[in-house]
């Protein structure tokens, strides 16, 4: 192995596939009924019950990793003799990465001769996740932690990420809608298509009235826009609401089918700030995507 390849939770990659590749992973957290809970593994957080608790009122919060916890879990790969690349969520919308770049500098003055990258996909969930399973198989083909860095940071521009959410109400507690639209939206049965812009900032560039035809219109995206289907792997990710997501996956293996479609349950973290019901799609396009 040339270097290590490090994430975070909120880049939602199934237990199954970070053990199997060995990647290191830093855990988030998230608080509720006075408690810290921390998600170390994605698939074992208890998703129904979870999402439920929320449709009925649970408050969920997160707070922002402080940089000494990620110069710990950095050094601790150093020290093991390895570079490392840190593949983070979005800037645009988390302190996070500014966060881990505080706590690489505190590493790398300790250890300047090993190499630490940290890379801001200006994404988050499988819009990060899916740069990780690019690194992996960039290393495995024997590319240097520099090419790799390198081609990524030009490959996340082609990164479409467009998502719907159900319940307005999360969207307008953490500001990103007004208290005045999210309630018209909600008695007007309106939902949103939301996407990840040039700066991995949310922004809301559509609205359709009806579940089933915000579905068809994230399909329809998905058509006009994918670049070489079947080269890449694309992702859904969901919060409790898998038959939809299971229909959305169907729309888009009818035209232009994938290599392969990861589906996964959102993670908490992300969850907790979409709410229940969202639906999120992640495909490669080509570097003008975030602008359309």
């Amino acid at each position: 192995m040339s270097f290590v390849i490090a994430t975070d939770t909120p880049a939602n990659l199934p237990e199954s596939f970070i053990r199997e590749h060995d990647i290191r992973v830093i855990p988030f957290t998230f608080y509720y009924d006075g408690e810290e809970h921390v998600c170390f593994n994605v698939d074992d957080f208890g998703v129904r019950s979870f999402y439920e608790r929320m449709r009925n009122g649970l408050s969920v919060t997160t707070s922002q990793i402080n940089p000494n916890t990620y110069d710990e879990f950095f050094s601790k790969i150093l020290e093991e003799g390895q570079d490392l690349l840190y593949i983070s969520m979005s800037s645009g919308i988390s302190g996070s990465y500014l966060s881990s770049e505080a706590g690489a500098k505190l590493t790398r003055e300790k250890y300047p001769d090993r190499k630490l990258y940290t890379l801001d996909t200006l994404g988050a969930s499988l819009g990060e996740g899916l740069f990780v399973l690019k690194a992996l198989e960039y290393r495995d083909r024997g590319d240097t932690i520099e090419e790799v860095y390198d081609r990524i940071m030009k490959e996340r521009y082609c990164m479409y990420q467009i998502f719907t959410v159900d319940d307005l109400s999360y969207l307008q507690k953490t500001g990103r809608l007004s208290r005045a639209m999210a309630y018209i939206g909600k008695v007007l049965n309106i939902k949103p298509l939301l996407k990840g812009d040039r700066e991995g900032k949310i922004v809301n560039f559509a609205r359709v009235r009806g579940r089933k035809k915000v579905l068809n219109a994230l399909a329809e995206r998905y058509d006009s826009y994918v670049v070489d289907p079947e080269k890449q792997v694309i992702g859904i990710a969901h919060a409790d609401c898998e038959e939809e997501a299971l229909y959305l996956k169907e729309l888009l293996y009818r035209n232009r089918p994938p290599k392969d479609c990861m589906l996964v349950d959102y993670e908490p973290v992300t969850g907790s700030h979409v709410g229940p019901g969202t639906i999120a799609l992640f495909f490669e396009s080509d570097s003008t995507v975030r602008d359309r």
